[in-house]
């Protein structure tokens, strides 16, 4: 895992399967450090930033963090070492956290156990929830605590993709994570839809932690990593942030607003077709979902029209208020570029300007790159 890479943690919980996302620690400078230490940063950068010395060292059977408290004792995490298990360094299939003090034997507290009789064992090899019971405990120490985190664009990313995949969001008190639908109990269709969701991750760039009997070998590996639909339609806000003219803006509303198939119109009609096929389900509550999606679907439409009637009214004013700013700040002797020029010519008609920097969104959008796997499930 690089510092720098969110990671997105694959696993089962119980009777469910989730995704957790990290967010990437700030990676220290480690001029010398060996490559057991590289191994472990996951472990020791975090503790780390929470002012704690940390050595890796070799236990009884396998490498351990021993993390020094302010008050003398110290923190031992450890993977399995009786019996030794086989597994990549620092990613065991349990945890253990004790704390204890060279100097005073009656110190000894278990912290954390995933181990397959502790009380955390649902979680085994969790690298997120066993970071999140050590800061549970040092705060609880009165360690200060590392910098607030933010929120980033990558997990934003993390977040779409496992969206696309068919996992369910999870909000609650204190953590936020992803789940696979709780209907879907048969193993086959668990697999396929977590295989989908690493290689999509993958895809995208981020690094997935995913226990080996949650994916299906025999899947196919994916093509190709098209864009989304969304994707493909950034190109709109691109436009309208380097247009010059309001034609330009025009020309991407119209996309939007278009009768009959522009992407609103083509929004309100799959909310529709959504809204009628959820309402034959058969459950007690579909109905209401159906009707409020229906409900939810006509203020769109609404609000479509309106948005078409402005891009009429902006239409109507065919200025280059933006060409006439820029103008106003070119110094005397600095030439105007050729969309200026165009704009200034008595007669803008009688001639083309040169292609800008950014083409303007035509009125018929380009060929589009193959939507990502997301449309279709598949490995």
């Amino acid at each position: 895992m690089r510092p720098d890479q969110t990671l997105v943690t694959l696993q089962r919980e119980g009777t469910r399967i989730t995704a957790r996302t990290s967010e990437p620690f700030i990676q220290e400078a480690a001029t010398g450090a060996s490559e057991r230490e590289h191994q472990y940063s996951h472990l020791t950068t975090p503790l780390r930033q929470r002012g704690l010395a940390c050595t890796v060292e070799y236990g009884l059977s396998d490498y351990i963090v021993r993390a020094e408290l302010p008050d003398g004792s110290a923190l031992i995490i450890s993977p399995p070492q009786e019996p030794a298990t086989d597994h990549p360094p620092g990613y065991p299939e349990s945890w253990l956290v004790t704390r204890g003090h060279p100097d005073d034997s009656t110190l000894h507290e278990v912290i954390y156990d995933s181990e397959p009789d502790g009380p955390q064992s649902q979680y085994g090899g969790s690298v997120p929830r066993l970071l999140a019971a050590i800061d549970a405990r040092l705060d609880l120490l009165g360690l200060p605590p590392r910098p607030e985190p933010r929120r980033l664009a990558q997990e934003s990313a993390a977040d779409a993709a496992l969206h696309r995949a068919g996992f369910v969001p999870v909000v609650l008190f204190r953590e936020r994570f992803h789940r696979l639908p709780s209907a879907m109990t048969n193993l086959v269709e668990q697999r396929e839809m977590v295989t989908r969701a690493f290689d999509m991750l993958q895809a995208e760039g981020f690094d997935v932690s995913c226990d080996p009997d949650l994916l299906d070998p025999s899947r196919p590996p994916p093509g190709g990593h098209g864009f989304s639909l969304g994707d493909r339609l950034g190109y709109l806000s691109e436009s309208i942030q380097s247009a010059e003219h309001t034609s330009e803006v025009v020309a991407a509303l119209s996309e939007l607003t278009a009768p009959g198939d522009g992407v609103l119109q083509r929004v309100v009609e799959s909310l529709i077709t959504t809204a009628d096929w959820w309402e034959g389900l058969g459950e007690p509550v579909d109905p209401h979902y159906a009707n409020r999606l229906r409900y939810i679907t006509k203020k769109l439409d609404s609000y479509a029209l309106e948005i078409r009637s402005m891009r009429g009214d902006l239409a109507a004013r065919h200025h280059p208020d933006k060409v006439l700013v820029r103008v106003d700040r070119v110094a005397p002797e600095e030439p105007a570029g050729p969309r200026v020029a165009a704009a200034l010519a008595v007669s803008p008609t009688a001639r083309r300007t040169t292609p800008a920097a950014v083409p303007s969104a035509p009125a018929v959008p380009p060929a589009l790159a193959p939507a990502r796997p997301s449309s279709a499930p598949g490995r």
